[in-house]
């Protein structure tokens, strides 16, 4: 097994995150370095705290309501363009969501060959190391369970697509599920989908530590 500590991370890497509005946290679209809210502004700002040494750099990329189609179609101006060293996804939740509120659906296949190409292309490209978050859903109303039978083939590709890309994954939906069963969904999730503060908090020490920057 990779001794993530001493061999995932390196000295001044460009950590970009990107994905749907779990990641985008209400970023400026107008400031590039703008990492808003969420749990990306917190990973770079333990990250900072506890390995000062590396002297990473976080770019946050997500934009709420996006689809892996539509996170596809900016691959090469939000993610390939900018260089980065580290690219982590997570990218999903939208594609279910779509079929259940508007009946816009995403096969899995479609879906699998939008995330294998921009896993690909960073492979190819920038020879990046590559972080895969799980899409998840923490249910909060009866019809929120109906999307498991959509959500949980997505789970699947990605943690396929991480073996096969030796990515660093992120086991966010087993996380948010443990954490739910001890307080209830809602301390974690607003919605059943985008985290409270709480949320972003335990997904952000679910990244750090998937990558090797635990908590002292």
């Amino acid at each position: 097994m990779r001794d993530v500590t001493t061999t995932f991370l390196q000295p001044h890497d460009r950590v970009l995150l990107t994905g749907d509005s779990v990641t985008d946290g209400g970023r400026d679209r107008d400031d590039p370095a703008s990492l808003g809210h969420g749990y990306a502004a917190i990973v770079a700002a333990l990250a900072g705290a506890r390995r000062p040494d590396l002297a990473l750099t976080f770019l946050n990329r997500g934009v709420g309501g996006d689809t892996s189609a539509m996170l596809r179609a900016r691959w090469e101006r939000d993610a390939l363009a900018l260089s980065p060293t580290v690219v982590s996804v997570l990218i999903g939740i939208n594609d279910t969501w779509r079929r259940y509120d508007s009946g816009v659906r995403t096969s899995t296949g479609a879906y699998e060959e939008h995330l294998r190409a921009m896993l690909d292309a960073a492979r190819e490209r920038l020879d990046a190391r590559l972080v895969l978050v799980e899409p998840f859903l923490v249910p909060v109303d009866a019809a929120q369970h109906g999307w498991r039978e959509d959500l949980d083939p997505r789970i699947s590709v990605v943690r396929r697509l991480a073996a096969e890309h030796r990515a660093v994954l992120v086991p966010a939906d087993g996380l948010f599920a443990a954490a739910a069963v001890r307080t209830g969904p809602t301390h974690w999730v607003s919605d059943g989908v985008h985290p409270t503060p709480a949320g972003f908090g335990l997904l952000a020490e679910a990244w750090l530590d998937a990558v090797g920057v635990p908590g002292r």
